[in-house]
């Protein structure tokens, strides 16, 4: 447990990007059951929301540097 925090901390940002890809993946997955989607499908559009959690992550760290007095 010591290891998951202490990785945590010292990489925030992939662990948040991390986090947010699994609960949109589980979203779309959830949401994406009925659909009737082909596997390459589904497997394409879960890289594309991995993609998409990790530029959202990417965009809201601009932030940081902004804010951070040199």
């Amino acid at each position: 447990m010591t290891t998951l925090k202490k990785l945590a901390s010292d990489h925030p940002r992939i662990t948040a990007w991390a986090a947010l890809a699994v609960g949109m993946v589980v979203i779309l997955l959830w949401s994406a059951k009925d659909v009737g989607l082909l596997p390459t499908q589904m497997a394409a559009l879960v890289v594309a929301t991995i993609l998409l959690a990790g530029l959202c992550v990417w965009i809201i760290g601009w932030e940081d540097k902004e804010e951070q007095p040199e």
